[in-house]
């Protein structure tokens, strides 16, 4: 059973000179004339959707390449991209959407939601063999997501400040009626009737608005991981990749053998366990899925991917997630890397980390752009929850 995946990444347009957050999108778009780039709610922010692969080396490659052609549309406008959950540089515009009426309605109905909707994401889809399968799928791999979650935290800094948590994007997307950890439905029918329900209540206006860390995709037939910050590094997003196909691989052959178990319908920890990931990221506890209690980050982690070993190996993915994951855990997480330089130097050089990491550099490189008089230093915020 081959099953292919892909990946959407989001992307924050800087100005070049100052590092801050600019609402360009259209002008970065307009310069590329290609397809598999679009706008998202934010005019500061743009997406682009690869190809469907059967390896992961055939996703790095797409992924990389379409990184590559934003940054060149983006350089020649004085204008960079960058795939982190959020920027350390910004400031709220109210209203400040992009044009159209679904996105119209949106900022009409959420308001300061969705105007401080300055966050981006990396999503991953993967293929299932049918909509009954994706629905009990969700189940059973719902509790693997917030390790996940915490490979991707890049998003310690809020509007100039440090959040004290290494996603801020989780906080801040989980205000949206629909967002955090999916429900358990026997069928593909009785999830679809919770959504009708959903849309008939007025709370959310579509399928599309169905914010789940994961959820079957209303356009193809495919399992799509919602969870994640857009992280700076390619490599992270295939790592996640991996371990999502592995995920959803071990769920179909277990509801296949019948052995899936069946779940409390109690998902409160599951909400927790997103919380820790978001705080801590990999330089602290995480909720262990299996017991339940408190582990250290990079335990949970080998865990998980020496459980999904055989997934793994049967997508002929296990050398370059192990190898990948070695270097993840040794790195430690994008917050972490963009709170270090921080503490160093100031935000900027937190800004030009993002560059270089997204342009697929191992750190800052000369040349990356003209540094201006020095930023506001990094101003952390007191009384953050202990790790």
């Amino acid at each position: 059973m081959t099953l292919r995946i892909g990946a959407e990444e989001e992307f924050h347009v800087l100005d070049v000179e100052s590092g801050r957050l600019v609402p360009r999108a259209r002008a970065v778009l307009d310069r590329l004339h290609r397809p598999g780039f679009t706008t998202e709610l934010q005019r500061s922010a743009v997406e682009s959707n690869s190809a469907v692969h059967d390896t992961l080396d055939a996703l790095f490659t797409d992924l990389a390449r379409s990184r590559r052609l934003l940054d060149a549309s983006a350089s020649s406008l004085g204008l960079v991209t960058v795939a982190a959950g959020t920027v350390p540089l910004a400031r709220l515009s109210p209203r400040d959407v992009t044009a159209g009426r679904r996105y119209r309605h949106m900022a009409d109905a959420y308001r300061r939601v969705a105007d401080e909707q300055l966050i981006c994401s990396a999503q991953v889809h993967v293929d299932i063999p049918d909509r009954d399968t994706a629905v009990r799928a969700m189940c059973l791999v719902a509790p693997w997501l917030p390790p996940l979650l915490a490979l991707s935290a890049s998003s310690p800094f809020w509007l100039g400040e440090d959040t004290g948590y290494a996603s801020w994007r989780t906080m801040l997307w989980q205000r949206w009626p629909t967002a955090g950890p999916p429900g358990c439905y026997p069928d593909a029918a009785a999830y679809d009737r919770a959504l009708e329900e959903l849309i008939g209540s007025g709370a959310i206006s579509d399928a599309g608005m169905a914010y789940q860390d994961v959820r079957p995709s209303a356009h193809q037939h495919t399992l799509e991981l919602r969870i994640c910050d857009a992280c700076p590094r390619v490599e992270t997003v295939v790592l996640i990749a991996g371990l999502f196909r592995a995920l959803v691989r071990d769920a179909c052959e277990r509801l296949e053998r019948g052995d899936a178990g069946r779940c409390d319908g109690h998902h409160e920890w599951l909400r927790a366990a997103s919380w820790r990931a978001a705080r801590s990221g990999l330089e602290g506890a995480l909720v262990d899925p299996v017991t339940r209690r408190p582990a250290p980050a990079h335990g949970v982690l080998r865990d998980m991917t020496a459980r999904l070993r055989p997934a793994l190996e049967a997508s002929g993915d296990w050398e370059s997630v192990h190898q990948l994951l070695t270097r993840a855990l040794a790195d430690g997480s994008a917050a972490h890397r963009l709170r270090q330089a921080a503490e160093r130097d100031d935000l900027l050089a937190s800004v030009d980390l993002l560059i270089a990491e997204t342009r697929g550099a191992a750190g800052p490189r000369g040349g990356v752009r003209a540094r201006p008089a020095r930023a506001p230093r990094l101003s952390p915020v007191a009384g953050g929850a202990g790790s």
